[in-house]
């Protein structure tokens, strides 16, 4: 974010002051500006406190003193010479500016806000205040707010590349991809070297389904920036939509290697691995994320899925109760049922289904694993919609298929089991 140097000042006197007093106070002001100008700031300091005390009231005397603690790092007395500036003269931009560049410098973005709005309630137009507070708030994914103060901006700089990938961003995230794209390409022109504003256009090309555009775009931005988190992350969601897992796992690595502190990392990665059965790489995977984010349900929720599948139902069964003390969700609710129906232990298993049919009557594997279940205890009526509906979520799925087969043919249905049996046949490649 490009927030300026502090914003010039304007010489301000108290009406009691003595002419003699106004002419030197004025001169040591401007001395004092020079000086600022020039980096002398210890020598501007000596000046500064003259003037405040010829002047205690003088507005601008606190306001460039402000400045010069600014510039060297003492943002403290920086601040409180800001917000006296701001007392003696309310009206006065140059402090309110100034306390602003310093409050977003010093990560308090909400009370950065308040004062940059309230030098442009002062004056709609001032230059470079809708500048930092259009940069601001798309720091703070404040997007819709940023996109009408950056327009302004770059007209305002329209050569600015920092304001120009700004508002493309802040356009793109909020649905407005054509004019994003726009002002990414013009980016690129301005910046050939900066990998962003190529990293959002194969965004842009993903989000359209664009697929071959979008690769290039990513390999563009991690060659221009090889540590460039997203661009590997996006490259292995990309691999990982058309099935090309090892190479989306190539890349999932790479991110994560990268970044480790964001949870989708380790969940991306290890799916690849239950996506291609290796489920001892994903449970180690996950239980280095569960160690680094014990709280987040998701990978709880993979911890037990890679653990189900390297045949570790006690530590599965553990993890997925993890998830769901944390959230309760459909996916654990029927992953807990499963484990629990491997393992024979019918009633609980079938409480645990039907709560994850109540909070979901989409999910295919609760209704499969519930019916398959009714199947096996030989209540085949009462699973045979059940079935049904994980064959019309899951049409292609061989199991299901079987399954309707034998509640069909108990229920003495031979049609439909014929009908089912063929199916089955036909997508197990048993004909």
């Amino acid at each position: 974010m490009i927030l300026g140097k502090p914003a010039a000042f304007f010489i301000f006197l108290m009406a009691t002051t003595s002419v003699a007093q106004q002419n030197d106070v004025t001169k040591l002001l401007q001395e004092s500006a020079g000086l600022i100008h020039a980096g002398k700031f210890r020598d501007a300091e000596l000046l500064l406190q003259r003037s405040i005390i010829l002047a205690p009231d003088n507005s601008d005397g606190h306001n460039l003193l402000g400045i010069v603690f600014d510039q060297v790092g003492k943002l403290a007395q920086a601040e409180q010479e800001y917000r006296t500036a701001i007392h003696l003269n309310p009206k006065a931009l140059s402090p309110r500016a100034n306390l602003g560049i310093l409050l977003a410098k010093s990560k308090r973005a909400a009370e950065a806000v308040q004062i940059f709005e309230s030098v442009l309630k002062l004056d709609p137009n001032h230059p470079q205040t809708i500048i930092n507070l259009g940069l601001l708030y798309a720091s703070i994914q404040k997007f819709a707010e940023a996109v009408s103060l950056l327009k302004r901006a770059a007209d305002m700089q329209p050569d600015s590349a920092d304001i120009k990938l700004n508002l493309g961003i802040a356009l793109l995230k909020t649905d407005q991809p054509d004019d994003a794209e726009k002002n990414l390409i013009d980016v690129m022109l301005l910046a050939p070297a900066n990998a962003e504003p190529v990293y959002y256009r194969g965004l842009i090309a993903f989000d359209r389904n664009q697929d071959e555009s979008a690769k290039v775009f990513f390999e563009k931005a991690i060659e221009l920036n090889p540590k460039h988190v997203s661009a590997n992350f996006m490259l292995g969601e990309l691999f990982a939509r058309h099935q090309l897992y090892a190479q989306a796992k190539a890349f999932y690595e790479k991110a994560l290697e990268l970044d480790a502190t964001k949870p989708v990392h380790h969940i991306r990665l290890g799916g690849m691995y239950i996506y291609t059965s290796d489920f001892d790489s994903a449970f180690r995977v996950f239980q280095r994320a569960a160690e680094r984010f014990p709280k987040v349900p998701e990978i709880q929720y993979f911890l037990a899925l890679s653990a189900r599948g390297k045949g570790d139902g006690s530590v599965a069964i553990e993890a997925v109760k993890r998830s769901l003390a944390i959230k309760e969700s459909a996916d654990s609710d029927a992953l807990l049922g499963a484990i629990l129906s491997d393992r024979t232990q019918a009633a609980e298993a079938e409480k645990y289904l039907r709560k994850a049919i109540s909070l979901n009557s989409e999910h295919f594997n609760a209704n499969h694993d519930l019916g398959r279940l009714l199947v096996r205890q030989s209540k085949f009526a009462e699973a045979l919609p059940l079935l049904q509906k994980a064959s019309a979520l899951m049409p292609d799925n061989p199991d299901v298929h079987y399954e309707l087969f034998l509640a069909y043919s108990r229920l003495k249905q031979k049609a439909d089991a014929d009908r089912e049996l063929g199916i089955f046949k036909q997508l197990s490649g048993k004909n």
